[in-house]
């Protein structure tokens, strides 16, 4: 089944959709329709957060299922803890993505205990990390998937402007699990160039699902223009 499901996202497009707490868009039947949306679009798979949404989402489609928790807003926050991971396995996400950062977590247990409870609930894991060592240690932890998330967004990882290809690459050559690049891809032509590093799959969110910050793009080049 694991096998099968990640053959199934073998050079695909996976869309994250998620809306910030206090945004219009920040309800589960909304993120639900977003998944089916992105689906008709041609996503393989959906990557979403918080309990209601995903069992939302499961409900909805059977494609693959990448789910996390978000609790907090600074450190370790997404899925810190192994009751986090364990909450999300419980509404049927078929892979839980954690925080495999080196920071601490915030109940001070280690992360292999993360992993082990995702697996004890038969699901695969994808570790969300900032660097190379990172990566590497979750693999060797017993991460199934590694993905590169967390570049630019810790104080171990210079953030870059676009997708941390080099990261990408590093990783892929360094693994035998599959990597997925995620983190600022805002255009095709950058998810193209992080198949092209070496990813597995690509997990696009901001640009695709994000409909404030598209704005705010277009806003922000048209002030530039008439000022």
């Amino acid at each position: 089944m694991s096998t099968a499901l990640l053959e199934g996202l073998r050079g695909k497009l996976i869309v994250s959709c998620q809306a910030y707490p206090g945004e219009p868009l920040r309800d589960p039947d909304t993120m639900r329709r977003t998944a089916l949306a992105v689906i008709d679009g041609g996503a393989a798979g959906i990557r979403a957060q918080g309990l209601d949404d995903l069992r939302a989402i499961r409900a909805a489609t059977g494609l693959p299922l990448i789910g996390l928790w978000k609790d907090g807003a600074t450190g370790v926050h997404i899925t810190p803890t192994a009751r986090h991971a364990a909450e999300v396995a419980r509404t049927g996400a078929d892979i839980v993505a954690l925080d495999a950062t080196s920071r601490p977590r915030p109940d001070g247990r280690p992360l292999a205990e993360s992993i082990d409870a995702v697996h004890a609930a038969g699901r695969l894991v994808m570790a969300d990390v900032a660097t190379e060592a990172e990566g590497i240690r979750a693999a060797a932890l017993g991460a199934d998937l590694v993905g590169t998330t967390l570049s630019g967004y810790t104080e171990h990882s210079p953030r870059t402007e676009g997708p941390d290809l080099p990261l990408v690459q590093r990783l892929a050559r360094a693994l035998d699990i599959p990597v997925i690049a995620e983190g600022r891809i805002h255009t095709p032509a950058q998810a193209r160039a992080a198949l092209e590093a070496g990813a597995f799959s690509v997990v696009v969110g901001t640009a695709i699902t994000h409909p404030t910050t598209l704005t705010r793009w277009f806003d922000t080049a048209i002030r530039e223009a008439t000022a």
